[in-house]
């Protein structure tokens, strides 16, 4: 009889726990997709365990390059463009004079044909893109081989917490639904032929200007993104605008795209320009684009990747992780030369905090220093961040 009673009182205790639970408020994609990595985690794992190290990092890699090729949607471009080379179209006959492209943004003479499909193209493959390759590449390293972070993550010991994590992802994609559209209406622009600087033939402007293209555009877009960083990097931009990116002090690759919306046009439109300016096949420009976003992602992965021995121009991870965490120094993304040039690269002995502006920071045994770690718990973090690392350089 007691043993019935206290079933019946468990039982109703039980479903006053499932009535008191509370209903989630909201779709949390984050965490649907934690759950299904979860329940695949483990014949993932077992799949991986049999392949080869070379093939699996392989694997990784061209995930990483996948993820980049079309997470803003230049896809779209490059199929148009090819598709144009490919049927035998020709650019080098057309002279566009100011009065004409002004002419050009009126209802009768732009022609956007198709946009629609292009529009809806380039975000479903984009948006598709970003969840299960940027899942994948969270699995095999942030789920996989969390216990073992000290072999791979350039900040082991520091990660971001799970409301950061969903954080980055809603502002990515909120970004990359303006970073698709503008790459929708750019591969429309030129689908329906209207006049740009874009050609598609290799000899159209000779083999010469056809190879030296891609050291000037490579040139071109990393000193213009240096130049753009360091400006977003003043302090009314940096708080209005740019301090949303810096929310990520232990960056992923979501961390990507996971910028303020004015900025992240800013940055696409300036890297257009050459489409309008001079002669670029589309070839050469896409390759330094998928060159440059492949390393972003590689640069905010948190992974410890280094350069290949092709690469002497190319800093290692690390220099723009230090950026995340020192805030205000290493610029630059695909070249330390601009930092070097500018007197922006991070020094060791320096205290940086997010209001020491400018690349300068006070020397750590400073009176400036000190105060600054009185009066700021931020850094006082910095502080012994960067004592802990000048002792781990000197072991």
């Amino acid at each position: 009889m007691t043993i019935d009673v206290i079933q019946r009182n468990g039982e109703t205790s039980q479903e006053a726990v499932k009535q008191e639970k509370p209903a989630p408020k909201y779709w949390d994609p984050l965490q649907q997709g934690v759950k299904w990595i979860e329940r695949y985690a483990e014949p993932l794992e077992k799949f991986f365990e049999r392949l080869p190290e070379f093939i699996s990092t392989f694997v990784a890699t061209l995930a990483v390059f996948t993820f980049g090729s079309i997470l803003r949607g230049e896809w779209v471009i490059i199929l148009v463009t090819a598709l144009k080379q490919i049927s035998g179209h020709t650019q080098s006959n057309q002279n566009i004079t100011t009065e004409e492209i002004f002419s050009l943004f009126t209802e009768q003479n732009l022609k956007m044909e198709n946009f629609g499909i292009i529009f809806i193209g380039a975000h479903v493959v984009s948006l598709s893109m970003y969840f299960l390759i940027g899942g994948f590449l969270h699995w095999y390293f942030y789920v996989k081989r969390r216990n073992t972070a000290k072999e791979w993550k350039i900040q082991p010991d520091k990660w971001l917490s799970p409301e950061l994590e969903r954080h980055e992802i809603m502002v990515g994609t909120f970004a990359l639904l303006i970073t698709g559209s503008c790459s929708a209406l750019l591969a429309c622009y030129i689908f329906n032929g209207n006049p740009s600087t874009v050609y598609f033939q290799f000899d159209e402007y000779g083999w010469l200007w056809f190879f030296l293209q891609f050291p000037v555009i490579f040139i071109y877009s990393d000193y213009t993104t240096y130049i753009m960083h360091r400006m977003y990097h003043t302090p009314w931009l940096y708080k209005n605008f740019h301090k949303l990116h810096h929310k990520y002090k232990q960056p992923t690759a979501f961390s990507v795209t996971a910028i303020h919306p004015v900025e992240i046009t800013h940055i696409q439109l300036t890297m257009c320009l050459p489409l309008f300016t001079i002669p670029v096949h589309w070839l050469s420009f896409y390759s330094v684009a998928l060159y440059i976003y492949y390393h972003g992602i590689i640069d905010h992965s948190g992974i410890n990747f280094k350069a290949q021995w092709w690469q002497p121009w190319q800093p290692d991870a690390d220099f723009h992780d230090k950026h995340h965490e020192f805030f205000h120094c290493n610029f630059g993304f695909n070249m330390v030369l601009w930092d070097k040039l500018h007197g922006t690269m991070r020094k060791q002995n320096r205290l940086y905090t997010e209001d020491t502006y400018h690349g300068e920071a006070p020397l750590l045994d400073s009176i400036e220093a000190k105060e600054l770690i009185n009066k700021d718990e931020d850094a006082k973090e910095a502080f012994i961040s960067t004592k802990a690392l000048l002792n781990s350089k000197s072991d």
